[in-house]
């Protein structure tokens, strides 16, 4: 697993399901319930996670753009999106979904938004992003808010990293390695210095100053034995990450080691938000 390749997105998506606020996900369902049709725009959007998390709060037509700066994620997101629909078929370039009595049009665009955040079309009624923000500085969040606000864009946000962390049983090395991997977090990812850890609060607080009306919750992943892959897969990126601020490589790898051998639970805290202009 690397980066954010079709593999690792698999890997985590049953954990990103579990995870969703459920305050957050009514609120938006309740502000759409009365529409009999919806346009969607998908930032990073991957393999189409959103689509499939989202679509059933959402009017009986839809029609999504997914955005993402990586071409193999949006082609993958076609096979995934086709395998969980009841009904897919093409038309032109578009992929029609039909899915329990929904019909969701989804068309895809490689861009990459890092140094001009807009990438809706202009008939969009809501922006999704998944696991997105806190890859951004501070400063791009700021701009995004201002575009999003420019043309009263409603946002539906999740799994935003809010820096919480913790492993049971514990490990005398975990704050130490955990700080680390904080550090590390705040390394530019493309869009500058990276917000990591403060990127909810940050978007949260610059949504509610530009006059919009949030709804928000926590949804961390709590990860369990049944989820033994996926926790292996975040000891070994979080030894890595830390390994790369300059940890010591000995003390790394007994953390990584035993972490691996017992860890009965691990919570990676997020949040989710729903804001609409007022």
């Amino acid at each position: 697993m690397s980066g954010f390749s079709p593999e690792w997105l698999a890997l985590r998506e049953p954990a990103d399901q579990r995870a969703r606020s459920r305050d957050v996900f009514a609120a938006c369902a309740a502000a759409f319930k009365d529409r009999a049709d919806l346009n969607i725009c998908d930032m990073g959007a991957g393999t189409g996670a959103s689509v499939r998390a989202l679509a059933h709060l959402l009017p009986a037509r839809q029609t999504w753009t997914l955005v993402d700066h990586d071409a193999a994620n949006l082609t993958a997101s076609r096979d995934a999106l086709r395998a969980w629909a009841d009904r897919a078929e093409m038309e032109g370039d578009a992929l029609i979904l039909h899915h329990q009595g929904q019909r969701i049009v989804v068309s895809t665009r490689v861009q990459d938004f890092a140094k001009a955040p807009r990438c809706w079309n202009e008939d969009t009624h809501l922006v999704t992003a998944s696991a997105l923000f806190d890859l951004a500085s501070a400063g791009w969040i700021a701009r995004f808010t201002d575009a999003l606000v420019k043309e009263r864009v409603g946002l539906f946000a999740t799994l935003t990293v809010d820096g919480i962390m913790q492993a049971v049983p514990e490990h005398p090395l975990d704050t130490h390695v955990f700080t680390r991997f904080r550090d590390h977090q705040t390394g530019d990812k493309g869009f500058g210095p990276s917000a990591g850890g403060e990127a909810a609060r940050l978007l949260e607080e610059a949504l509610v100053a530009r006059g919009y009306h949030l709804t928000a919750g926590d949804s961390p992943w709590i990860l369990e034995n049944t989820d033994a892959a996926l926790i292996a897969a975040l000891i070994d990126g979080i030894a890595g990450a830390a390994g790369e601020t300059g940890m010591a490589a000995g003390q790394l790898e007994n953390w990584r080691a035993a972490r691996r051998l017992d860890t009965h639970r691990l919570v990676i805290g997020h949040r989710d938000v729903f804001a609409v202009p007022t």
